[in-house]
């Protein structure tokens, strides 16, 4: 690779690096390149996939301000670089390294703290973003509904007990009309 392609393939990934919201590190040896689209494709538009040499990822961490992820790149070394939600793309390479045992999970890069492969898949095992909103939406109107029932109990309750004098009332007038007068 001459000097220039290598400049503007380090400038390209410490772009990556400075605005993603997560990245992952991972090794691919053994996967093909359908194996490789096909991960491509499980992770979405929210991450990219992409292969690099490892010098020109180190040089473009460092560029980009990363620390802690020297150590991870040994070997054919890949990165997830994450734009949207990371739960999504930690689930998608979860899931695909299960299906496929060439794709080796290494660590990961979020809100400058470097990740462990247990806390990747941690981040996996969450719920989507989506899920959790519907969850604490669903739970906030259990709520409301719970007040509004709480709020209704007492005029419901003096409108029973006033039915209730009425039909008491009643039952005495009649009683007294049916009792026969003493005279």
């Amino acid at each position: 690779m001459a000097k220039p392609d290598k400049e503007a393939a380090v400038a390209e990934i410490a772009e990556r690096f400075r605005t993603s919201s997560a990245t992952v590190v991972t090794q691919y040896t053994g996967l093909s390149v359908s194996q490789l689209s096909q991960l491509r494709r499980a992770l979405g538009t929210n991450a990219k996939y992409r292969v690099a040499k490892n010098t020109l990822v180190q040089r473009a961490a460092t560029d980009a301000g990363i620390e802690g992820l020297e150590d991870l790149f040994v070997g054919p070394t890949a990165i997830a670089f994450v734009e949207g939600e990371p739960v999504d793309a930690a689930k998608a390479l979860r899931d695909f390294a299960k299906d496929n045992n060439a794709l080796v999970i290494k660590g990961g890069y979020m809100d400058g703290k470097t990740l462990s492969v247990d806390e990747i898949t941690k981040i996996a095992d969450l719920d989507s973003r989506e899920v959790l909103l519907a969850k604490a939406a669903g739970a906030f109107k259990a709520k409301l509904s719970q007040a509004a029932a709480l709020f209704q109990a007492p005029a419901s309750q003096v409108a029973r007990l006033a039915a209730a004098l009425e039909e008491k009332q009643r039952n005495a007038g009649t009683e007294a009309a049916e009792a026969p007068a003493e005279s």
